[in-house]
């Protein structure tokens, strides 16, 4: 089946052939014709599938082609929540793309940046809201945001928002909207609370679960390398001089930790990017332009920040850290190996992360490849480190004392 074959508007067929998509992909075959049906819908599919084309599509031509819709000053007609602000930005990207030609409006509401322009745009009139729950409570609070005629909700990464601890959030939001509704619960990955949630927000949903028994795309390749804790900059910094053609997004745990590796690389000269929940908004958005356009190819980033990463040139996905929840692992690897690229995952695994690899492995019902190392190549690697930051008086200096080291053997043969 290709896109023309769908009921769509000539202008979201255009801007769909102008992205260069052809055919649907799995989750969007099966979601695109029952989300125009007007059917409550919770779709569970894979990082890098095509989720957010799959809601974006119908519900852009539902708000395109309603007469009822076509005065913005009447208000938003569909709710987006999203977990994070780069989730928004990158949701917003999408659509606006898909919206060329279109009579709809899109906007992302985020924090950390100034709230009285946006608060001018949303009173210039617009029609699909893309929020992440912060500033758009601030708004409602001020009562600088309504909306009462939303007719389309959509939850997208809710597992995240549950992690966060939006519930409370999400709950709260209903009261602003009509009882009758459109429904839209979209997630890589689910669980027994996910599901709870799912169906107090949904009536009669139809399910549709891509690969339920694969969570992981099968575009990415994953390995695990066993290195102490320590020792990982040295490998991380091998890697990357060693494979120049390589873009890289390396996961860790903490902020503080992000830092402490961008530090660690910049000793040796290699430039990198971080991207952590502390940074304004601006410096992530530079962050991530930066990254997409190739001023450097290591960007090192959180947990947090991996749902908004959509870079699709992305050719290794290295867990520096492993995950402190192992379903993160899910979506770490799904910033590689997207669309119809293959992609590359590494694991730096110390001993004390041990159990971490375990609960990953039975999360994902993988057990996930053993790169082997032998003392020599390990050896090998922190010595590439040493000698690589060496100044030329310290290379010569280490080379006469090794000639020195063996004349005195030759002397005692």
């Amino acid at each position: 089946m290709k896109f023309t074959d769908y009921p769509l508007a000539p202008e979201i067929i255009r801007s769909i052939g102008k992205l260069g998509w052809k055919r649907p992909t799995d989750i969007q075959y099966k979601a695109i014709k029952h989300i125009l049906n007007g059917e409550d819908v919770m779709g569970i599919a894979q990082t890098g599938t095509g989720k957010t084309a799959a809601f974006a599509i119908p519900v852009l031509q539902i708000i395109h082609t309603n007469k009822e819709n076509q005065r913005r000053a009447d208000g938003i007609k569909c709710l987006i929540m999203v977990p994070t602000r780069e989730l928004a930005m990158q949701l917003d990207s999408v659509f606006t793309d898909l919206a060329k030609g279109t009579r709809v409006n899109v906007f992302a509401l985020t924090g950390g940046v100034e709230q009285d322009p946006q608060i001018k745009e949303l009173q210039a009139g617009v029609d699909i809201l893309i929020a992440t729950p912060g500033r758009m409570f601030d708004l409602l609070n001020q009562k600088a945001l309504r909306l009462e005629r939303v007719n389309i909700l959509v939850l997208d990464e809710a597992d995240l928002m549950l992690d966060l601890g939006f519930i409370d959030d999400i709950r709260g939001i209903l009261g602003h909207l009509k009882m009758r509704r459109q429904t839209l619960f979209f997630s890589a990955t689910i669980n027994q609370k996910i599901k709870k949630l799912a169906y107090t927000l949904v009536k009669k949903p139809i399910r549709i679960q891509i690969s339920p028994k694969d969570p992981i795309s099968r575009n990415v390749d994953h390995s695990v390398v066993f290195i102490e804790m320590d020792d990982k900059r040295f490998f991380l910094e091998r890697f990357y001089k060693q494979n120049p053609e390589a873009k890289i997004l390396v996961f860790v745990r903490t902020r503080v930790r992000a830092e402490r590796v961008a530090k660690a690389m910049g000793r040796v000269n290699i430039i990198s990017l971080v991207l952590h929940g502390d940074m304004s908004q601006d410096d992530r958005n530079d962050a991530l332009e930066a990254f997409r356009e190739n001023q450097t190819r290591l960007m090192v980033a959180t947990d947090v920040s991996a749902r908004g990463i959509d870079i699709a040139d992305v050719t290794h996905v290295i867990n520096y850290d492993l995950p402190d929840q192992a379903d993160n692992y899910v979506h770490r690897v799904g910033r590689t190996g997207r669309g119809d690229r293959r992609g590359i995952a590494y694991t730096f695994c110390s001993p004390q992360e041990h159990d971490k690899l375990r609960a990953v492995e039975a999360y994902t019902g993988t057990e996930i490849k053993t790169v082997e190392l032998d003392r020599q190549e390990y050896k090998e690697t922190l010595h590439f480190s040493r000698t690589d930051n060496m100044s030329l008086e310290d290379l010569m200096r280490e080379a006469e004392l090794w000639e020195k080291g063996k004349g005195k053997k030759g002397g005692r043969r």
